[in-house]
């Protein structure tokens, strides 16, 4: 069954704190300073204590159930983190922050960054390479930006094709998950590095025709090329239209909902794009699965607004 938006842990922060304690403690609350566990832990209450407050009987630590995750002194209610991570979570081609702005009742500026924090607690930790033995893994670059008819006329490139545009670089697993990265270029020596992270060298690889394929389908165990210049697109079970299919929700959401993505953030958005893939409802997770997997995702991380500031500023021209 999906979320109801009008269920009480969206709105009140006493069921929100509940509802967050019940997923990052099912088996009772622990120290995130030095780990002890729930038989060490006492929780203090009374008028002098705000809610949810713990504290730890060895390391005498005082720790609520944000402290060690990327809500970690937010001014923002935990009700509006959970609320708004279930409508990133639930949107299949995202939200805006100004649409978070306006429905949460915070600035701008929060939204932004909270979306931010959002997607950093999307992100994979160390995962385990995809495909292997009998497994098919398609790969495939898209390019993202504005069209050039579009443009101010000085911003416009005389180029055709990704010129001027940034590259997200795509491996999707049939029937599983898919796993995207902002490459500065396509060519065989920044792709295979990616390859061979992400791909068992048992799988069988598909692409299209590009020379830069012909030279890594040689790292894996089969290889099979469609040739889209002569209008090539499916011969037998070779093909790219899964990878396809993902590109085209990519590109949706950002023409469509997010109208523009800055460089340096791009990584971040392609996370939310592929996690909302990984956890589709093709694969029998609904709407209040994804949210809160998406929880689980939060814990061990840091973004701070200055980190998350201070990149866009050391990659602007």
């Amino acid at each position: 069954m999906d979320f109801d938006i009008s269920a009480p842990h969206f709105h009140d922060e006493t069921k929100a704190r509940e509802y967050l304690e019940a997923r990052r403690w099912p088996n009772g609350p622990f120290c995130p300073h030095c780990g002890v566990l729930a038989d060490r832990v006492t929780k203090l209450e009374g008028e002098k204590h705000r809610p949810g407050l713990y504290q730890c009987n060895d390391c005498h630590g005082q720790f609520s159930v944000t402290v060690g995750t990327l809500y970690e002194r937010s001014h923002i209610p935990l009700h509006k983190w959970l609320l708004a991570t279930h409508l990133m979570t639930a949107s299949k081609k995202g939200i805006s922050a100004h649409q978070l702005h306006r429905m949460l009742g915070i600035t701008y500026k929060s939204a932004w960054f909270m979306a931010h924090r959002i997607r950093e607690g999307m992100r994979e930790i160390n995962p385990a390479p995809m495909g292997g033995s009998g497994k098919i893994a398609e790969a495939d670059e898209t390019y993202i930006g504005g069209k050039e008819k579009n443009k101010h006329k000085s911003k416009r490139h005389s180029g055709v094709g990704g010129v001027g545009k940034e590259i997200a670089f795509s491996l999707v697993e049939r029937g599983g998950k898919v796993r995207s990265h902002h490459i500065p270029e396509v060519t065989a020596k920044t792709l295979r590095p990616i390859l061979t992270a992400q791909l068992d060298a048992a799988s069988t690889l598909m692409t299209d025709g590009e020379g830069q394929y012909r030279i890594l389908g040689a790292d894996f165990a089969r290889h099979e090329a469609v040739n889209h210049s002569i209008e090539e697109y499916v011969r037998g079970d070779a093909h790219t239209n899964t990878i396809e299919s993902y590109f085209a929700i990519l590109k949706r959401g950002i023409t469509g909902v997010y109208h523009h993505v800055s460089q340096q953030h791009l990584k971040r958005y392609l996370v939310e794009f592929d996690f909302r893939y990984n956890e589709r409802a093709a694969l029998g997770i609904d709407d209040k699965e994804r949210t809160d997997r998406a929880l689980k995702g939060i814990e061990g991380k840091r973004l701070t607004y200055r980190r998350t500031n201070s990149e866009a500023l050391r990659q602007q021209p």
